[in-house]
């Protein structure tokens, strides 16, 4: 039986590119794979026929030859090769393609330029809990931070005296290795070297051979003024070391702000609960305040306040983190009413309460809407 074009077999132009060819040939393999077409009892054949052409065209010198003379360039006393029978090896053909079809179920990609010697340590977290104090001055504060470091009897190379690890001779330094099974070329994790291309012959006895040793670590930390919960600062190179002497991760700082028992914090502004008596409240007065500086301030509060009622202190707040000004201070007055009155004192707010009558007008407006409301029901 006469042979196939060989560009027919594939479905390509004459004129097709090495690219052109490489596509055609993988979506006709892709296409007359015998797993996948186990209906048709040709496919294997096929797919054959497609290697074979593949496997001529792909080859510059082959595929001139076949552009002038056609088949009968492998045949005779043409000088073309190995005949290209039916029955020939083709596994290069397929080889070629394979990381392109399968490449990224394989992990492929992230392999063809071989394994890195070396891999980046982890990132580390620390949690630091601050006072506002604190938060509103900043600070320098020592910490210390359990982590791996660079083993210093091998130099974090994972070699006793800090000798150079050894190409793995099984996979060549690539960490991975193939087998060829029927029309596949598989690969898997060198199992010589668990996929990291590279042997330790004699590992380092404090290290155990992965070039670090558990440590903890003091560190100085500049806390900067005005951070607040959630505030993350990172230290560039101090977190956990790198596998056989790569660089070291980054340890982050996160930053946690007490409560505090006199101030509520809301960004950069300060809020201050300030009891204060009900006589205050009614005629006026003056109280004196904390604020988170360590200083005081005098308030005046004026006559007739309420629970409730706020006054500002400008620029008594918090600091902005990175500039921008300060915030501010805010006093929300709170009236107490006074408890275990005296006889006398009773006596004196009795008689106060019926002097007063008139000068509460929350109360009278209330009341006077509570009688249009039973009126209201009544009709």
């Amino acid at each position: 039986m006469a042979k196939r074009d060989y560009y027919e077999v594939l479905g390509a132009d004459r004129g097709a590119s090495a690219d052109e060819l490489k596509k055609a040939y993988r979506k006709k393999a892709k296409e007359l794979h015998p797993d996948r077409n186990s209906d048709n009892p040709n496919a294997e054949s096929q797919f054959k026929e497609a290697n074979e052409a593949y496997e001529v065209l792909k080859d510059a010198d082959k595929k001139a030859a076949y552009d002038r003379y056609g088949h009968a360039a492998f045949e005779g006393g043409m000088g073309g090769g190995q005949r290209q029978g039916g029955n020939g090896d083709f596994s290069s053909a397929f080889s070629d393609v394979f990381e392109d079809l399968f490449g990224d179920f394989m992990g492929g990609g992230a392999q063809r330029g071989g394994r890195q010697r070396a891999s980046r340590g982890s990132d580390l977290r620390y949690n630091l809990r601050i006072s506002l104090e604190d938060a509103f001055l900043g600070l320098q504060k020592a910490i210390t931070v359990p982590t791996s470091v660079s083993c210093n009897s091998c130099d974090g190379s994972g070699a006793e005296g800090g000798a150079e690890p050894q190409t793995c001779p099984t996979c060549s330094g690539m960490g991975k290795v193939r087998a060829q099974q029927g029309f596949f070329t598989v690969e898997r994790t060198c199992p010589t070297c668990s996929g990291v291309g590279q042997i330790i012959k004699n590992p380092c006895r404090t290290c155990g051979g992965s070039g670090r040793e558990e440590k903890e670590r003091s560190l100085s930390v500049n806390i900067p003024a005005g951070v607040e919960t959630g505030t993350r600062i990172r230290l560039s190179g101090e977190g956990e070391a790198g596998l056989r002497g790569g660089p070291s991760g980054d340890l982050y700082i996160f930053i946690e702000v007490a409560e505090h028992e006199l101030f509520q914090r809301d960004g950069i502004d300060l809020f201050c609960r300030v009891p204060v008596s009900m006589a205050t409240a009614a005629i006026g007065g003056d109280v004196e305040v904390p604020t988170i500086d360590g200083g005081r301030s005098r308030v005046k509060v004026p006559a007739g306040s309420q629970s409730g009622r706020q006054m500002r202190l400008r620029a008594k707040g918090m600091p902005a983190l990175r500039g921008g000004g300060t915030g501010d201070m805010f006093i929300e007055l709170a009236v107490e009413t006074p408890v275990n009155l005296t006889s006398k004192q009773k006596e004196l707010l009795r008689e106060f309460e019926k002097l007063s009558e008139e000068n509460n007008p929350l109360l009278t407006s209330f009341f006077s809407k509570v009688k249009s409301f039973w009126a209201d029901m009544k009709n």
